[in-house]
């Protein structure tokens, strides 16, 4: 009985990761595909786009979630380790649970974006124009996959963050929310409404 379970335990491990890998790929090849900006000068030059199927649309929105958690955990706690992404990856779901931040990992990450005082500073900075670190945006990929599929769950370690900055900054909105960890060089923090 204890060889079946860990054999299927091993087996659950490896269609996790299958499915990482696969969801990790898929995202940076429509990612690559969705960046395509093609000329489209004359309007009677421009193809005729069918409209998606159903599951087509859920594609591609899954593929926008992996791709927007990834950019998140990449951009803002690369140097941070395993932990310290899965801190970040804890606020964007803490964020989109709390219903006042945005009902996708995209609209959380992406929230403000178009301005000054975005809420995640990679979204408004310049950034997302440099160049990526091939290695530690492919484990910002898979790890990023690796939760979406359940394989590295969250254990919230941040007590229910939903902000958070480096150790080195003191914004001026710090002091009025509720101190709940510090993970390498993040403090997070949550109001005192949510919990």
């Amino acid at each position: 009985m204890m060889r079946h379970n860990d054999t299927q335990s091993r087996s659950d491990r490896v269609l996790f990761a299958a499915l990482a890998i696969i969801l990790a790929t898929v995202s940076a090849t429509l990612g690559s595909a969705m960046s395509y900006r093609p000329n489209t000068q004359s309007a009677a030059a421009a193809p005729v786009v069918a409209p998606q199927s159903a599951q087509d649309m859920i594609l591609t929105q899954l593929v926008a979630e992996h791709r927007c958690l990834s950019e998140a955990l990449y951009y803002e706690a690369r140097g941070e380790g395993r932990i310290g992404e899965q801190a970040v990856a804890e606020v964007v779901f803490h964020r989109m649970n709390a219903g006042h931040y945005g009902h996708s990992i995209c609209a959380v990450v992406y929230e403000g974006s178009s301005h000054r005082g975005c809420q995640f500073s990679f979204t408004c900075n310049g950034d997302l124009q440099r160049p990526r670190e091939a290695s530690a945006w492919n484990k910002s990929e898979q790890l990023a996959a690796q939760i979406l599929t359940g394989e590295a769950p969250l254990r919230n370690a941040t007590g229910g963050a939903t902000h958070y900055h480096a150790n080195w900054v003191k914004p001026s909105w710090a002091p009025t929310l509720k101190k709940t960890a510090q993970i390498g060089n993040h403090i997070f923090y949550r109001g005192s409404r949510e919990s």
